[in-house]
């Protein structure tokens, strides 16, 4: 971990401060997954079966999720079961009370204008799974596909090492109401929901995190033409902790470390307007490390964290929003008068006992967030993720003869004859 002092350092310090890691924009990993976008668009199936076997270690399965999800329930204890299903209610609770309404506005009279919300007809949703499996993704991208409507899922997964589909993911597809699950994972995954495979169907949009292979992944085939739309950039995962005095380098430690043992990509910051708390987090987080079963994959995104002294919570904010990281936790005394100083953060974990673990699996608002400073225009995935919005007009005579004249004239303004013949056509319909 590096230690700044946000007041001493220059600009340029400042931004090599915040910036991601440079593994993220690695050249070699950009190249070879254009050669497996390409080979999985020019072979199809044939070429994502033979780089299943290679990287995922199978062939691509379609499993039907009753069966597995079954041996899950009689695998798990009741207590965990119980907690799944509260997760994946509270989930359902909160997004169907986050779906938009239509809209009709007569914006003269006779002249109606409507916004109609429709659910986009085929997504692709990206589960990341092989050696932790994350059950709680499929239940944040899944439901909120669901409430909003969405025709038709296909969602794929990497298989488990021993091969096949987890159950803890079979069963978390029950709860969400997917039937089946492909078990196809990286960026070879990306590629057949971009392309079509064989049965994969070709998905109008891909959501869902992943390492950085999938990131890229999503990153290309969405700059194609005609290529799906994406939800976000999802990559690895970051965390930034704005502390005062008043936080527990414990609880501060713990919460850093939840974010660094997804990924050796995943970036923790650290943002303090008290020394005596950096040190003691920096030592803490050491001796939390001691036993933690992920300590090589946290020690290696630990070499890119940051601890920033800064001179007050203002200061902090301005960092924060600078950063615009995919998780913001406040570890203040007063969190809510921090929250109004907060622009762009894809979540924010306010106070002491908001911890974001909780957001992670059950408090109800979705844990696909943007990374990679993303949240300064971008929100994390809602129903709004899988519906799109489409404007109707409708005009009766009454407004033609308003209307059709003041059109007529725009057009010519902007030297569009046929725009403007167009509207005087109206005019002789309702003469």
């Amino acid at each position: 971990m590096k230690r700044l002092n946000w007041t001493a350092i220059g600009q340029a310090e400042r931004a090599s401060a915040l910036a991601r890691p440079r593994q993220r924009a690695d050249a070699s990993l950009q190249s070879r997954v254009r050669d497996i976008l390409d080979e999985v668009r020019s072979g199809c199936w044939s070429a994502l079966r033979e780089l299943a076997r290679r990287i995922d270690g199978e062939e691509p399965k379609r499993i039907d999720v009753g069966p597995v999800a079954a041996q899950a329930r009689r695998e798990l204890d009741e207590e965990a079961i119980a907690a799944m299903e509260l997760a994946a209610r509270n989930i359902r609770t909160f997004h169907e009370a986050s779906m938009p309404a239509d809209v009709s506005v007569e914006t003269v009279p006779g002249l109606i204008v409507r916004k109609l919300w429709r659910p986009i007809d085929r997504i692709g949703l990206y589960v990341p799974g092989g050696r932790t499996p994350l059950f709680s993704t499929l239940l944040m991208l899944a439901i909120p596909a669901k409430v909003a409507g969405v025709r038709e899922i296909v969602v794929v997964t990497p298989p488990r090492p021993g091969g096949g589909l987890d159950p803890v993911i079979a069963l978390a597809a029950e709860m969400s109401g997917i039937e089946a699950i492909w078990t196809v994972g990286g960026a070879q995954a990306i590629a057949a929901l971009a392309y079509g495979a064989g049965n994969i169907a070709r998905a109008d949009k891909i959501c869902g995190p992943g390492n950085a292979w999938v990131a890229e992944a999503k990153r290309q085939a969405s700059s194609e033409a005609g290529g799906p739309v994406i939800d976000m950039p999802a990559g690895p995962s970051e965390l930034m902790v704005i502390a005062d005095e008043s936080a527990d380098a414990r609880v501060v430690s713990a919460d850093l470390l939840s974010q660094a043992e997804h990924d050796p990509m995943a970036q923790v910051v650290l943002v303090t307007t008290c020394q005596a708390l950096r040190d003691r987090v920096e030592r803490e987080v050491e001796r939390q490390l001691t036993d933690l079963p992920r300590q090589a994959v946290a020690r290696a995104s630990l070499a890119e964290a940051r601890l920033i002294l800064c001179d007050n919570l203002e200061q902090a904010a301005e960092i924060a929003n600078r950063y615009a990281p995919e998780h913001l936790s406040l570890a203040v005394a007063d969190a809510d008068a921090l929250v109004p100083l907060i622009r762009n953060a894809g979540a924010v974990f306010a106070g002491a006992l908001a911890a974001e673990t909780f957001g992670d699996y059950l408090a109800g608002s979705s844990h696909v967030l943007p990374t990679d400073g993303a949240a300064r225009a971008l929100g994390g995935v809602s129903p709004y993720t899988f519906l799109k919005p489409m404007s109707v007009q409708t005009v009766t005579p009454e407004a033609a003869r308003a209307i059709a004249r003041p059109a007529a004239i725009l057009a010519r303004i902007e030297a569009l004859e046929a725009h403007a013949r167009a509207a005087d056509a109206r005019l002789e319909l309702v003469a």
